[in-house]
């Protein structure tokens, strides 16, 4: 008897409702827990939010744009970044469907959908925004729209394609990499050669200049030019290139065990088992499919062998068309083995992560000693550190330094939104110079264990006339076992506070003394009645 289980009823019977809603519950589930348990932001994003804030045309770390939004972002609060992260992984799988279906159908695209819950750069590290969540999302856009564009030949998504492309560029330096496998796509076919011939690729190409000309002229400047990341300088390291290829094979972990629960052993398929049947796949939609599948993935490892590792790489964008690559090579009739089997694995990969962070933030610190960077004080320490600033110089907190992980969460976290200054690498934080340190100050934190506060001997080099504070405890949260986030500090007072000129105030108090001097005139009540009893 034929039986097929909800879960594949489900994708079979109503793939896009099935599709929507399991994006919206994996992007709520990855809003929520960060938001409501998390006392600090994951991995670089103190990092990244506190780069957006000072809005800078170009950093260290590459273009501008996944930087600006995540400080947009927080004006919203931590909760804003963690939503805008999964609207990019929801934007992703909404984008790669809806490519699947134009070219596998409907219910082997919703199958799609389903394998990339199995990838990890997918789930666990989404909450992290940054430029590879954001490039995700926009070459995920950027595939869609050039199928319809040079495949389908519509010609108002080559503008859609420009935008795309335009924004990938601000997002990452790699990008160009993408760019050019898209060229390299139109060459390679003789369809696609003939679209030169078409107005819409030079649209495209328009709408691309236009978006990225501010950046490039910014890097024609010499201040620009010297914030190049270190991708400009060719240091051939192969083990970098290995590196980020094993990591993608680990990534895709899960996606190979839903692959395998779903369609099981030849010898164990059964005439029984449900189906899900398909329109033969056209020949140049498979080669759209797998070119994008792999190319990408082989250009990065070359990019990185290239670079030595040294540039960041966006990794996310790489694994978006594995599962429908897996379905391109499916057959028309699929039959489905483990369903079951297949279904709660697929609701483990979507579901059980979000609960073990919440059991390693809450549970975590009452049975082993590991501390947890998520589970750091960051309110607390950005909260303390301006106030004590404001007290003693009467000044809002302006600039921050020390530890970068530490005074990144406490330029994130202080009321004043401080800038952030990498002391140890200053060329990296070019909107802060010592003479700013110097005339509005700064605090300086770096961690210790003891209660001296005496600053590493790197921190007291950069700042010799550093005098320590007494070191201040944070509990966590959830403090359990862990021992107490001490940090040690010091403030630079302004060198100008002490020059400015007191408040004028004298003049005012010395027209209220004159008048009070004819006091001993005065004569009590008593002492005016009796010249009066005389009369």
């Amino acid at each position: 008897m034929l039986h097929a289980s909800l879960f594949v009823e489900n994708l079979r019977s109503r793939p896009h409702l099935t599709v929507w809603a399991m994006a919206l519950v994996q992007g709520l589930l990855w809003t929520l827990v960060p938001a409501l348990f998390y006392s600090a932001p994951p991995g670089q994003l103190p990092e990244t939010i506190a780069i957006g804030h000072e809005f800078q045309l170009a950093t260290y770390l590459g273009p501008p744009l996944a930087y600006w939004l995540a400080d947009a972002a927080y004006h919203l609060g931590r909760f804003g970044v963690y939503l805008l992260a999964q609207a990019c992984v929801v934007i992703t799988y909404w984008a790669v469907f809806t490519l699947g279906t134009a070219i596998v159908g409907a219910r082997h695209a919703a199958f799609a959908v389903v394998l990339m819950g199995g990838v990890y750069a997918f789930t666990v590290p989404t909450p992290e925004f940054g430029p590879g969540v954001l490039a995700m999302a926009l070459w995920a856009l950027a595939l869609l729209h050039f199928w319809r564009a040079a495949v389908q030949r519509r010609l108002v998504y080559w503008i859609a394609l420009g935008i795309d492309l335009g924004l990938l560029l601000l997002t990452s330096y790699a990008s160009f990499i993408f760019l050019g496998l898209l060229l390299g796509y139109l060459l390679a076919t003789e369809r696609g050669r003939a679209q030169f011939t078409d107005i819409g690729p030079w649209i495209a190409g328009v709408i691309i200049v236009i978006l990225t000309f501010p950046q490039l002229i910014w890097l024609d400047h010499p201040r620009g030019a010297s914030l190049a990341p270190a991708a400009m300088n060719l240091q051939a390291n192969p083990i970098a290139g290995l590196r980020l290829l094993g990591w993608l094979v680990t990534a895709h972990a899960g996606l190979v065990l839903l692959v395998l629960l779903a369609v099981g052993l030849p010898a164990k398929q059964r005439s029984e088992l449900p189906t899900v049947e398909r329109a033969p796949v056209d020949p140049e939609g498979r080669f759209f499919v797998y070119f994008f599948a792999f190319a990408p993935t082989a250009a990065m490892c070359l990019f990185a062998v290239l670079v030595g590792g040294t540039a960041p790489i966006p990794v996310a964008p790489l694994a978006v068309l594995s599962g429908l690559a897996v379905m391109a090579a499916a057959p028309d009739s699929l039959r489905l083995v483990h369903q079951r089997l297949a279904g709660f694995a697929w609701a483990a990969f979507v579901v059980l992560p979000p609960l073990l962070m919440i059991a390693a933030v809450t549970a975590l610190p009452w049975i082993y000693n590991f501390d947890l960077s998520i589970g750091e004080p960051a309110g607390e320490m950005g909260r303390y550190f301006s106030e004590s600033f404001q007290r003693r110089t009467g000044r809002p907190l302006a600039i921050i330094a020390g530890d970068e992980h530490i005074a990144a969460l406490v330029a994130l976290a202080a009321p004043s939104r401080p800038s952030l200054y990498l002391d140890a690498t200053p060329e990296r934080t070019p909107w802060v110079s010592r003479q700013d340190i110097e005339t509005r100050g700064a605090v300086v934190v770096w961690l210790t264990t003891d209660s001296s506060g005496a600053p590493p001997p790197e921190i007291k080099a950069r700042f010799p006339d550093l005098v320590p504070d007494v070191p201040r405890a944070f509990s966590r949260s959830v403090q359990g076992r862990l021992p107490l986030t001490r940090i040690g500090w010091g403030v630079i007072r302004p060198r100008n506070l002490a020059s400015e000129p007191p408040p004028q105030v004298a003049p005012q108090i010395v027209p209220q003394v004159v008048p009070q001097a004819p006091q001993p005139q005065r004569q009590p009540p008593q002492q005016q009645r009796r010249p009066q009893q005389q009369r």
